[in-house]
Order: C-alpha cells, then structure tokens, then sequence
C-alpha cells in the first residue's frame, strides 16, 4: 500500500498542480489511484476525479470522527495502488492555532503516511533550506519524505536549491515544478472554476504529466510511499442496509447544482437508495421520487436559465405540496427561495418554496467550519441535534420566516459567531450547510421516514 499527502507552504503554492499533473502521471504508468483532499473542499476534488477516473474523497477531522475517517480511507484504498492526497493550505494551516486540528499535518500524522513538501524555489536560493529546516522542525513528528520546488526553470538553479536543502536537512528533494504559462486552472469568486465547466483538458493534463516525468524522480517518491492502513478504524453506526429500499432520490446535478460529497451519495445507494439524477437547468419535471437532494453549486451564474425553466420549478413545488422529502445545501436554499439577486443587481425568479431572497453580495458572507442545533423537527436533525459541517458563500438569505438551526463558530474554544439560519416547511429543509452524512449515519433515518411516509 502506498500513500503520501503533498503539503505547501501556503495557499497558492501549487498543491493542485502538482496533484493533478501526478494522478495524470500515475494513471499513464497503468497505476490505479485514489486522490483525496484534506478540508471540505468540492472544487479540487471536481478536478482530481475529471483527471484521474476515480471519485475522489474528502478527509475532513472536522465533521468526521477520526474512526469514521480512517475507516473510509481504508475502505476507499483496498481498490488502489497508491492514494495521492492534496493538503489545504500551509502545511500546519487547520482550524484556529492546533497545528493538528484540520490541518494537513494533522491529517498526515492520524493517516500514518508522509508528506511531499511543495515550496517555492523562484527567487531564493540557501533560504529554501531554512523554511525546509522550520517545517521539520516545527513537529518532529510529522514525517517529511521529499521535498519538490515549484517555478524553477534552469537545471543550475535547482540543483543549487537542492543542495542547500539536502545539506541543511536531510531531507531528499524529487524534483521540480517549471513554470508552465500553458497549464493553468481558470478561477473565479469561489476559486477555481469547475471540472464540470471545462473540457477537452487532456491534452493540458498530459502536458503537466509530462513535465512531471521529465523533471521529478517519481520512481523514488513512489519508494518512499510505502504505508499500512490508518489504524483506529472503525465503521460508523450505519442505517438498516435495507432502509432505503424502495425509496427513490431524484439528485440535481448539472452544470448549477454539483456539490457533493461521493461517501454521501454512496452511503445513500449502500441502504438500498435508487438515486436519479435531474437537470434543474434542462429538464421539464422531477423523476417519480420520494426524496430529492438538491446540492450546492453556483445557481447565481445560472439563473436565467433556471427562472426560464418554468416547468421545473413547478415540478418542485407541486413536490413540495404532496410531501416529498425535499434537502438543499447552499445554492440548493438559493433555489428554493423567491428569488435571486445576481451580482448585477438583476432579480431573477426561484422556485418560491420558501419566502426569501438570496442576494449575491460580493463579498464572502459565510466562511468555514460552523455548527447548526436544530430548533424543531428536520429532514436530517431532530430537535435538539447538532450537525457538523461547514459554509462558504458570497450570498445572503433574506428573509422574514422563523429559522431551523441554531449556528455557533467556535474556534480554539471561544465561541466566535452565533445567528440563526436555515429552513423547514412541511418535509422541505434547505439551508447553506454543507453536511458530510458520515459524521452520524443515522441522521438519514429522519429523511428516509418523511420519504416512506409519502
């Protein structure tokens, strides 16, 4: 078995390069991979899929108990041949000051598997061993195997950087990353654009691969990739396999809609779920369904054509109306509203299920790992329980409609933001929390009941 998780110094330091022109690299030598990303995040892992073939999976610490992680990891990599996990941020980057809390480092070390540190080698020359020699340093256990140096065109230029670093460190350094004007992933508000929005990439793909081969030794980082499986693994309580038997879900999925996490939509399948995907964009009603999973997306650059599909909209509220137990996260709630207000200023009509308008701000409103108590009776929580999970949204929902979920942000144990926010009408619930279902298997119970009793 063979792992190792590509860390950076920071943001931007091309950690989803390298990853990708790897999975591409790896998957030409006839290796079955399986990428991963640290953190919440649904855009790289978009990329790492349309790259490699393979679903990729988040490992997050945060909405999911260690056990549950390292069980799925396991679970994930008895198909592979090796596991390339992209990192978040910087190195010893998580959530607030714990080096180990959500952090790549963190991840590495409740994995067991070493890290590839990407840094940046344009500009600098003995001082690369010094930042080396501090990521070392800052946890001696966390294991560093290599090191690779990113924009870095001229041969005597790296090799000068390497050996300033293998002479202050020890630690070996695999090759480096030329820059390459032609290999680029387009970005926008929410980051990159996404995998679903771009095609015909191959060639781009094979282009960085081939870089990859010319200029890394990725026969000695495969040397040094060699792990057991994560221990302290244990499968989650997990729904009756049979309780999803006979209970179809219609899944939105297009070009607006595509936020999802895979271990969500595969746990559904696994108790007996039939999932049918939709088109809010392009189709002119709803499959027969007892359940619809409306995900997260970008339904602001889209909305045009959604208020124009005035069929579907119908279709879902008349859904709504007999009873279908109906879940939304983020661009879903946006939907599901009255209306949007795009980044123009122009009001674009939604399905109107619930009585609000969601505005595109321009500004991020919500931003990272956040829980939400739930104050009455929903689709995924009783009242009482709490979800785990996280936001990410330059809109607001304006309404005037009593709220679903109590939110708190803590971060290092103080309690930084509390509002209230998210909505359920009859056995619809809609809000902009991003839930991975393996966190408390058994919150599906709530939803699949309100789809049986229809």
């Amino acid at each position: 078995m063979k792992a190792f998780l590509i860390g950076g110094t920071g943001s931007g330091c091309g950690k989803t390069t390298l990853t990708l022109g790897l999975l591409r690299a790896f998957t030409r030598r006839g290796l079955k991979v399986q990428p991963y990303k640290v953190g919440p995040d649904y855009i790289d892992t978009g990329w790492h899929s349309a790259v490699s073939g393979v679903a990729s999976r988040n490992l997050d610490a945060f909405m999911l108990p260690a056990s549950t992680l390292n069980w799925l990891y396991n679970q994930h990599m008895q198909a592979a041949d090796i596991a390339v996990i992209e990192g978040v941020m910087g190195l010893y980057d998580g959530f607030g000051t714990d080096p180990n809390y959500c952090s790549s480092a963190g991840m590495a070390k409740q994995l067991g598997c070493p890290v590839i540190l990407l840094i940046d080698g344009k500009a600098v020359s003995t001082s690369a061993a010094a930042t080396v020699l501090g990521f070392c340093h800052f946890d001696p256990e966390v294991r560093i195997a290599g090191v690779i140096v990113n924009r870095v065109n001229s041969e005597p230029h790296y090799q000068l950087l390497k050996q300033a670093i293998e002479k202050y460190t020890q630690v070996p350094v695999l090759g480096r990353i030329p820059s390459l004007p032609n290999v680029s992933l387009p970005e926008r508000h929410l980051g990159l654009i996404t995998a679903h929005e771009q095609h015909d990439m191959d060639e781009q793909w094979n282009t960085l691969a081939d870089h990859l081969e010319q200029h890394i030794d990725l026969d000695r980082l495969l040397a040094l990739s060699n792990v057991e499986p994560a221990t302290n693994a244990s499968a989650p309580s997990l729904p009756a396999s049979e309780s999803g038997r006979g209970l179809t879900m219609a899944l939105a999925d297009d070009e607006a809609f595509h936020f999802y996490y895979p271990d969500n939509l595969q746990l559904l399948e696994q108790i007996g779920v039939n999932i049918v995907r939709f088109s809010p964009l392009r189709d002119a009603a709803l499959p027969e369904c007892q359940m619809v999973y409306i995900g997260g997306g970008y339904p602001e650059l889209h909305a045009e054509t959604l208020t124009k599909n005035h069929a579907m909209r119908q279709s879902l509220r008349d859904a709504h109306q007999r009873g279908v137990a109906i879940y939304a996260e983020c661009g879903g709630l946006m939907y599901l509203g009255t209306s949007l207000k795009d980044q123009n200023g122009n009001t674009h009509e939604m399905t109107g299920i619930f009585a609000g308008e969601s505005r595109m701000e321009g500004r991020l409103k919500r931003f990272g790992y956040c829980q939400a108590t739930a104050q009455q009776d929903t689709v995924l929580a009783a009242r009482g329980e709490t979800l785990r999970g996280h936001e990410f949204h330059y809109s607001d929902f304006h309404a005037d409609i009593p709220c679903a979920f109590q939110f708190e942000k803590q971060r290092d144990g103080v309690t930084l933001q509390r509002w209230q926010g998210g909505y359920q009408r009859g056995n619809t619930l809609a809000s902009y929390l991003h839930v991975h279902f393996y966190q408390r298997p058994e919150m599906l119970k709530h939803w699949l009941e309100r789809g049986r009793a229809l």
